[in-house]
Order: C-alpha cells, then structure tokens, then sequence
C-alpha cells in the first residue's frame, strides 16, 4: 500500500528525445528530489541519452551523482570561500559569480555566471575588467546566464544574451561556451546564428522530465475505510463530520509531501480571488485535498498526517474501497514516493 508515481515509460522516454533533439548540446538538470524520480533514476536516463554534462544543484549533489554518472558534472550553486569543502573529483566544474569566486577556486574548472534580469547572482558589468587576471588562474569552461521565465516588461530574452555577449567581447574574455537557461529553440537558433563561433549549452530541467503532463501520475492506496455520519466525532481533534459519508485513509502524507505547498505568483484578480477563497475556507478547518475520488478532489478530514491523509468522502459519491487507489495531484519538485512504477501503455 503505497504513494505511487506511475510512468508511462515509452512516451516519457520519448518526450526526452524529442528535447534533445531540439537543443543541440543539452545539459541536463538534476538537482532537489531528482524532480520527483530521483538522482539514480536520473542519472540511468541521462547516461541512455549519450550525454557528456549534467548539472546539479550543490556541492553535495555532485559527491552523490559523481558515483552514478561518469561524465562532467556542472555544480549550479556559486562558489563561496565560506562553503564546507567536499572533495570532488576534476570532471565536476564550479560555478562563480564573483570575481572573488573566482579567486578562490584557482586550478579548477570554472563557468562564471553573469547577471542576468533575475537579479540573483552573477558578476556585473562593472567587474569585467578585473575578471581577466582571475580567469589566468583556473580552467575557463565558458560563461553562463540564468534568464527568468516570464518577461512581464515585454523585453527580449536574446537580446539580453546578446547584450552580454557584446560585453563578454569587449572585455576581450573568451566567447567559446555559453550556458543558458530558459530559452526557446528558436531563440537559441537566433544566438547561434548570429554567434556561429560560440557553443550555447542549454541547461535545462523541468521542460526535459516534467514537460509531458500524460506522462507519469500519481496514485494512492486506500489502506482503511470507515463509515461515519452528520456531527459524528472523529481523529485527532475530535472535530465533528460535515455530512454523512466515509472517512477514507489513503497513503500520502506530510514526508512525501502532501499538503506542501510552494507559494505561488497570482496573476489577475480571478486566481487572486480564488486564493482569498481558499485562505477564508481554511479558517474554518476546510482545506482541499490533492486526492482526486470519483471524479473530485476531496477535503481533507483533517490535516495530512506524517504517512497517511484522512480524506471526507460523502455519501453521494462511490464509496471508497480498501486497495482501491486513488489519482493525486501533486507537484513533483516537492514529492517523495514509496516508489516508482514503469508501466507500457497500449495505444
């Protein structure tokens, strides 16, 4: 009886080719919780994929992957001197985004990001001049720039690639590799036609493993049902129940990631309305389960437990069964399954 995450193999597989087809040079992310498949699961496609370079996100990442992937390993997370050392073999490069970083990081392999629009991290415009000495001292792998994903003021995403190109060039630093995040196809043609003599990497993380919804789902077994009615008390807090129906005990709770929610940006005054709606239905101890039974997403009879969530099913749906499994809708970079199971699809 378990949290499951079902993969529709073939086709998933097939979304990843398509991927690489489309980014010549592609350098995969594996980073977090593996984007809910996990590093070894990860690392076993990247390395069917015939890829040279993955990228992980910390230090730490890169020790564990170092063992299951024989290829160069890009550490995304900047280079600090305060950082506890972790000892890597040469094929893993370091990020920098300072020209400190760079010092301190002499006789490695070495991509410095600059600023992008995100305003995260990234060596600025006014640090070109003194980054030419630091680069004598470590292995150049070539610059990077990490782009937003919505560009709200209407700018261009290649022309802000391109703004720094302009100015990797004037500072005479070398132009033979950059490493983008975020961009199209079509954008990427644009930058390699108009820079022929430059190798654009993408990194990419989400569009190569989540980018195929159809692909994978998420299921949970009913491990228990029990009949209750109107105002019957109940787990617990001893609340009372909403109506007549079945309290539902299903696999998923707070270690996998269920009722774990990442705040989100809310765009128009419809998904800010429905926030206010949830924020208000949560005063008074109703909250919207992910559990999808009998074609509705189902509250929460209380809040999720460490292993298990207790779901309110009412009377006028189809009762709930033991072994029964239920869909879930959950976000991958924020969930943790008993297990993986690969599935062949008739089509």
């Amino acid at each position: 009886m378990a949290l499951t995450l079902y993969v529709d193999t073939d086709r998933w597989r097939a979304h990843q080719r398509s991927v690489v087809a489309d980014f010549p040079d592609l350098v995969p992310v594996c980073k977090g919780n593996g984007y809910g498949f996990g590093h070894d699961r990860l690392a076993e496609e990247i390395s069917s994929l015939d890829i040279d370079t993955l990228a992980v996100g910390t230090t730490y990442e890169a020790a564990a992957m170092k063992d299951r992937f024989s290829g160069d390993i890009l550490v995304l997370t900047p280079y600090r001197r305060t950082e506890e050392p972790v000892p890597l073999p040469d094929r893993v490069i370091r990020s920098a985004s300072s020209v400190d970083g760079v010092y301190g990081l002499v006789g490695s392999r070495v991509v410095v990001e600059v600023m992008s629009s995100m305003r995260r991290h990234g060596v600025l415009p006014s640090d070109l001049g003194k980054l030419q000495s630091a680069l004598e001292d470590v292995r150049l792998e070539g610059f990077a720039i990490h782009l937003p994903l919505d560009r709200t003021d209407g700018t261009d995403a290649v022309e802000e690639v391109i703004g720094w190109m302009d100015r990797l060039r004037a500072a005479r630093l070398p132009l033979h590799t950059m490493f983008v995040s975020h961009l199209t196809a079509e954008q990427l043609a644009r930058l390699r036609q108009q820079f022929p003599q430059t190798r654009f990497r993408a990194r990419i993380g989400t569009r190569l493993w989540l980018g195929d919804h159809q692909a994978t789902e998420y299921r949970a077994s009913v491990l228990d049902v029990t009949p209750i009615g109107k105002g019957d008390r109940f787990g617990y807090r001893q609340q009372k129940a909403p109506g007549t129906g079945w309290l539902a005990v299903v696999a998923g709770g707070t270690s996998h990631g269920v009722g774990l929610e990442a705040p989100k940006a809310l765009h128009g005054m419809t998904s800010r309305a429905k926030g206010m709606a949830r924020a208000s239905l949560a005063t008074v101890n109703r909250n919207l389960s992910p559990f999808v039974w009998d074609g509705k997403q189902r509250w929460f009879a209380e809040p999720p437990h460490m292993q298990v969530s207790i779901l309110f099913v009412p009377d006028d749906a189809k009762a709930p069964k033991v072994g029964d499994e239920v869909r879930v809708i959950l976000r991958h970079t924020t969930t943790t399954v008993d297990r993986i199971v690969d599935r062949i699809v008739d089509r």
